[in-house]
């Protein structure tokens, strides 16, 4: 620390601000009191020779051999797992989420885990996806930018989705980019914690001192500056659809593809066989999605699809009580607290009434009653836009829907989404039902569940934590799983008859890596 600041890690080292435009430090969620020291917000010459010593170090990172990249993000696993305790405390202070499960048993192995599978498509080449064509002479795969990145981490996340140690932080590193990691101020501390042992790993491993950069904070115009700067080669958002959108325009107008993350109301249709069977349980089990993480998920049930009758009374009224008899619960800042109040009362002037819960913040800190609102499947219908807007915390919709009909209508309805569930009876009364509204809500999900809840998110190849406009800036990719992942910080390149010793060595005819190849339209090992 110098002064009464944090310093910033700019162009290889661990240095004073040079023109910070203010400072800030963490707050308490539950008291709402500041703790920690004193964090720089940024200001241009910090920016710019962070961009600089990035672009600098751009070519010397793309040309490191994959095994030192693969070993950096294996060491830097195991250096979080080997402070996990200070970790865990750290984000506990400054989140309030819980040390367990959420940060210790659940977030932080997920984040040193993603990390490894990181290494792991690194070192079997998973991610280069080489193509063949003999006849034509054509050879292609996936490469380094051979500019930096940058990521913008939310405050949701303090580990699996850190600007520094995070999905989008591992897939552009493993495609060989520096990384200037623009930290959520909600955190800093953790932020700190995780780049410094993300720092001394990536030296260890011979690493260019500059492929990894944090900076605390920045002010909004600095930062849709920094977004529209053309020494990027792309940049990793996840938070809200304001600031989200507003980074984009500026991306777009430089041409600089952004991979945003920025909303999602996650429906959720409970068919009636399935309340017939199970409606307590499915209402016990909505209370604990919805208010998991006091609601601050991206991929909370916002909108839940209840049929009339009296099996659907019946599941109102058992997961009414439930919201009503809830304490508030912590949110990240004062600013979550402020927008979900937001949210909640535009939500109701657009027709929605409070079902359940006080609909207000109470308590010390920033807390948020857990809320309940409800509105008719025709209201919805009428007034689309206004009621999916989301509810970033312990709320959610219920809709009341006649029929199949009004069902499948309503599902088509719904703008792009992360996740849509389906609750269907184990009998298959349901089956027609389900088949006709997974119909409809397949092209506006990016993950269709079947019998699930949406809140957690696997870190497989096989998953797509993406989806349609508006829950992310692009459908075809996701930003949780490797080696699918890792293609948002990488390009396509084509090699046109180009001798074989001066090709990549994934394209040559030995494969030296023994890796999969698609050959002449076939996939194999073998040597064309």
């Amino acid at each position: 620390m110098v002064g009464d600041m944090e310093q910033v890690l700019i162009a290889g080292e661990w240095r004073a601000p040079i023109d910070a435009t203010g400072s800030f430090r963490a707050l308490d969620p539950a008291t709402g009191e500041a703790i920690g020291p004193a964090f720089p917000r940024s200001g241009a010459d910090d920016v710019e020779l962070a961009v600089v010593s990035a672009a600098q170090a751009a070519d010397a990172l793309a040309a490191t051999e994959p095994a030192h990249i693969a070993d950096f993000l294996d060491a830097y696993a195991d250096a979080i797992d080997a402070t996990k305790d200070e970790l865990v405390a750290t984000a506990h202070a400054e989140t309030g989420l819980p040390i367990s499960p959420r940060l210790a048993e659940v977030e932080l192995p997920r984040t040193s885990g993603q990390l490894r599978q990181a290494a792991q498509a690194v070192r079997d080449y998973a991610w280069t996806q080489p193509v063949i064509d003999t006849k034509a002479g054509l050879r292609a795969h996936f490469a380094p930018l051979h500019k930096p990145v940058l990521v913008f981490g939310p405050n949701n996340f303090p580990f699996a989705f850190n600007a520094v140690a995070g999905s989008d932080f591992a897939s552009a590193i493993a495609a060989r980019n520096p990384v200037i990691a623009k930290a959520h101020p909600s955190h800093p501390a953790t932020s700190r914690l995780l780049a410094a042992l993300a720092h001394d790993a990536a030296v260890a491993c011979g690493l260019p001192a500059a492929s990894v950069q944090l900076l605390y904070d920045i002010e909004p115009a600095l930062g849709l500056r920094l977004a529209g700067d053309r020494r990027f080669g792309a940049i990793g958002f996840t938070g809200s659809r304001t600031a989200g959108l507003a980074l984009k325009a500026a991306a777009d107008a430089a041409g600089i593809p952004i991979f945003a993350e920025m909303s999602s109301v996650n429906p959720v249709f409970l068919l009636p066989g399935a309340l017939r069977e199970r409606g307590a349980t499915l209402a016990q089990e909505f209370f604990a999605s919805c208010t998991m993480g006091s609601g601050q998920f991206c991929t909370n049930p916002g909108i839940v699809l209840v049929p009339a009758g009296a099996d659907g009374d019946a599941f109102v009224a058992c997961a009414a009580e439930k919201f009503e008899a809830a304490a508030p619960m912590v949110l990240f800042s004062q600013g979550v607290q402020r927008h979900l109040a937001d949210a909640v009362q535009a939500l109701r002037a657009a027709g929605a009434r409070v079902e359940a819960g006080k609909a207000q913040a109470g308590g010390p800190g920033f807390r948020y009653a857990p809320t309940l609102l409800a509105a008719d499947g025709a209201a919805f219908l009428a007034n689309a836009q206004a009621l999916q807007r989301e509810a970033f915390g312990p709320v959610s919709l219920l809709l009341r829907y006649r029929d199949e009909n009004e069902a499948v209508a309503l599902a088509h309805a719904f703008d792009g989404n992360l996740t849509g569930s389906l609750f269907a009876a184990s009998d298959g009364s349901d089956d027609v039902a389900w088949r006709r509204i997974a119909a409809a809500l397949r092209p506006r999900v990016g993950r269709l569940i079947d019998g699930k809840w949406p809140t957690g998110v696997a870190v497989s190849p096989a998953m797509q934590h993406g989806g349609p406009y508006p829950s992310t800036s692009h459908a075809g990719f996701t930003s949780v799983g490797m080696p699918g992942a890792i293609h948002r910080f990488a390009q396509w390149q084509s090699f046109d008859n180009v001798r074989d010793d001066r090709l990549p060595p994934d394209l040559r005819d030995a494969n030296p890596f023994g890796m999969q190849r698609r050959v002449d339209g076939v996939w194999s090992d073998h040597t064309p």
